[in-house]
């Protein structure tokens, strides 16, 4: 892929807020838990205004209130009730500082809104016949309906670690279970921060590659996918120009398959 097409995509995946933020804080969590994320001022008003459990400090706003996981849960339902909030999912991830301290949990359709980090997996299928295996998102996704992805990619849930979410996505998502797949590699982390129609998105995606061996070929198992290709270099080459592709996968896939032109 060209130099200057693949760093322009990278520019796309480092952007500041499109609205000013400030740092979001939990009272109830221990001391050396740092800012969980952050929210427009005036949607902090607004929930301080309607008696949530939150309030300004010298920092920022904190999150108030005993115990941090009703207070989040409070937010994210006031959240639903304004049309704020994603589709609610009944899935909770982890509420995190940048050190990875944990300060509770929260239902996924109020991180956006919230600025609170998320992560994610993410697994790039080489077929053993050549080239690679993408999948189409369903039309009926909140986000990129239609766009196609990696194999898999999901986020990782509050109760989960890599290897379980991983094994999960792979399952709902391809029909394949990791212990069928072979040359299982971990490719490190891509980070994307990015306003989105929501909020605030900062995700931190691990990346993997597995070769799938034939005869083996996804199935989705959980009606999130619309369908699978297997496609040559060239194709998959045409298909990232043409920007088919999330913002997401199509850095993973530049990065995993080594697809940027060199010197």
């Amino acid at each position: 892929m060209n130099a200057d097409w693949v760093q322009a995509l990278r520019a796309r995946a480092d952007l500041p807020p499109s609205k000013p933020r400030e740092p979001l804080f939990i009272e109830a969590a221990a001391p050396a838990v740092g800012p969980i994320g952050s929210i427009e001022p005036p949607l902090a008003r607004r929930m301080a205004e309607a008696g949530l459990p939150i309030a300004a400090g010298p920092l920022g706003w904190r999150i108030t209130g005993a115990s941090a996981n009703d207070a989040l849960a409070a937010l994210a339902a006031w959240l639903r009730d304004q049309g704020l909030a994603s589709v609610w999912r009944n899935e909770l991830l982890r509420v995190a500082d940048a050190a990875g301290s944990v300060g509770g949990a929260i239902e996924r359709a109020a991180v956006r809104p919230l600025g609170i980090a998320t992560h994610a997996v993410h697994l790039v299928g080489r077929a053993e016949q050549g080239g690679v295996w993408v999948q189409q998102r369903a039309f009926d996704k909140a986000t990129d309906p239609g766009c196609w992805d990696t194999l898999m990619g999901g986020l990782i849930s509050a109760d989960e670690s890599i290897p379980s979410a991983l094994e999960r996505e792979t399952w709902e998502e391809a029909g394949l279970r990791v212990t069928e797949l072979r040359e299982l590699r971990e490719r490190g982390t891509l980070t994307v921060r990015r306003p989105v129609e929501r909020g605030y998105m900062i995700e931190h995606i691990r990346m993997f590659d597995a070769l799938i061996p034939a005869p083996l070929v996804p199935l989705n198992q959980d009606g999130e996918v619309a369908a699978f290709e297997r496609l040559d270099r060239t194709a998959l080459r045409e298909r990232l120009r043409a920007g088919a592709f999330t913002l997401e996968a199509a850095l993973i896939l530049i990065d995993v398959l080594e697809l940027r032109e060199r010197g």
